[in-house]
């Protein structure tokens, strides 16, 4: 699934990545608050949505190889978040649905999680 696409079916909002919406391929997704989870997860190319707006988000969606961040809620991050996030070259998009609600509009939509410890 392209990230346009996702962007699409979550309504959402680019905050960084504007030129990859096209070129980003999804290969998955899931939902994490803790950062541990995330790192305990195979993560590559996948949208990570969570809740959480600081800049250890980001670095670890980077450790993690993560394809896009969602940030669920409504939720804005801070400049320096985006800035960070450009500067490793993730996607940043955030949408106004629960973490909840964007999981399974996603899913009805053909994503399927990656390895069930999401």
């Amino acid at each position: 699934m392209k990230l346009s696409e996702v962007r699409d079916i979550l309504k959402a909002e680019v905050l960084a990545g504007e030129d990859q919406l096209d070129t980003t391929v999804i290969l998955g997704g899931g939902g994490a608050d803790l950062m541990d989870d995330l790192l305990s997860a195979v993560a590559k190319g996948a949208v990570l949505l969570t809740g959480l707006t600081t800049n250890q988000v980001i670095q670890t969606a980077k450790v993690s190889d993560v394809g896009a961040v969602v940030f669920v809620r409504g939720k804005r991050p801070g400049k320096e978040v985006v800035e960070l996030a450009r500067d490793f070259k993730i996607p940043v998009l955030r949408t106004r649905y629960s973490m909840f609600v964007a999981s399974g509009r996603l899913y009805m939509n053909g994503m399927r999680g990656l390895d069930g410890s999401w």
